[in-house]
């Protein structure tokens, strides 16, 4: 009756949002760290190894690139961060470039201003709709923003299985096969990390270089975790195995990683890096 659901609604008590919390609840228990992340920190005033931090360098706090970004910040000023294209080249971008493309021995590099965007617009520079990519599966999420970008043909393997991406590039092969014109107009990449981001191991890159050739397909390799941290000099993963370096269609990396800086850059044969 009207007079049954009134006294329903009116007993009715709804759970609190919020469930109650006592004050020892372990979420209450701030950890305060004190000073720069550096390698040591201080946490509730006691000093830790820090593993929460991209800086593997320690150049984030190291003297000479702060009193080199102070007086980079006197002559330039400071501002809101944007491209090129909106705010400028200024000529220390193109001395950047250039002093990057000399370091990792490629013809040439070009910068960008934010390290996430530096892969995530790339892959789709190069990769349209109907062509396609062999991706392994533990790709970054700039990674796979890139390939969403794309809107091409996305074909993952299994991380690092080298014998699950020929089986896929066999099918592939035979697929152009049965149409030859298609196949000319349609570009195969295969995109991998220098060091995995989702799982802390470093990619097979002389397997992937045979298969290369072998099946005609580009190779896009980002190194933003394994840039400055592979190598006897830094130069990442090619410098690593001691591959040629002009094997690799395309090197990504973040500059704020390792270099504790901003923005990221390509670098690789000259009239890849034109096409950007």
């Amino acid at each position: 009756s009207l007079q049954e659901k009134e006294e329903l609604i009116e007993e009715w008590q709804p759970e609190p949002l919020v469930p109650p919390v006592s004050k020892d609840h372990p979420s209450l228990n701030y950890n305060i760290v004190s000073g720069p992340p550096a390698h040591k920190i201080i946490v509730n005033g006691k000093e830790c190894i820090n593993f929460a931090s991209f800086n593997f360098l320690g150049l984030l706090d190291n003297e000479k690139v702060k009193n080199a970004a102070q007086a980079s910040l006197k002559k330039y000023g400071v501002g809101t961060c944007g491209p090129r294209g909106f705010y400028g080249t200024f000529d220390v971008h193109l001395e950047l470039e250039e002093r990057l493309a000399k370091f990792m021995r490629t013809e040439e590099a070009i910068i960008y201003s934010y390290g996430f965007a530096t892969i995530a617009s790339a892959i789709p520079a190069y990769s349209k709709r109907g062509d396609i990519m062999f991706v392994d599966e533990a790709a970054c999420f700039a990674i796979q923003k890139g390939l969403q970008a794309s809107r091409s043909n996305i074909k993952l393997f299994k991380h690092n299985d080298m014998a699950y991406l020929e089986r896929l590039l066999k099918e592939q092969e035979t697929e152009d096969q049965k149409n030859p014109r298609k196949a000319r107009v349609t570009r195969r990449f295969i995109v991998v990390e220098g060091l995995y981001m989702n799982t802390g191991d470093i990619c097979p890159l002389p397997e992937l270089i045979k298969l290369k050739y072998k099946y005609k397909v580009r190779i896009f390799l980002e190194e933003s975790l394994s840039f400055g941290v592979l190598g006897e000099h830094g130069r990442g993963i090619t410098e690593h195995f001691g591959v040629n370096i002009d094997d690799i269609d395309l090197i990504s990396a973040n500059m704020e990683n390792s270099l504790a800086s901003i923005g990221g850059f390509c670098c690789g044969r000259s009239f890849v890096i034109d096409h950007q």
